[in-house]
């Protein structure tokens, strides 16, 4: 396992899957953002969930997405909606 894999929430088959898109590294990640991550995995996997979406978003703050502000999982959420399969 790779340096994604070490930030929070992200665990070997989710590292898989940004490296798949493109994204090796964290600052990487910080660059493309959550929602561009997730829109590139679902991309590739149609199962992407609102929990990926989470998790990705929890791995740049350096937090588990449980300990995201209520603000920011809305707007996620909100996302998620607007552009989920």
């Amino acid at each position: 396992m790779g340096e994604l894999s070490k930030l929070p929430n992200i665990g070997k088959v989710v590292e898989e899957q940004l490296n798949q898109v493109g994204i090796f590294t964290a600052e990487e990640l910080k660059s493309v953002g959550s929602k561009q991550a997730w829109l590139k995995i679902q991309g590739i996997d149609e199962t992407a969930c609102i929990h990926r979406l989470l998790a990705l978003e929890g791995a740049l703050w350096g937090v588990k997405k449980a300990g995201l502000p209520e603000d920011v999982k809305a707007d996620l959420k909100a996302f998620y909606q607007s552009h989920k399969l």
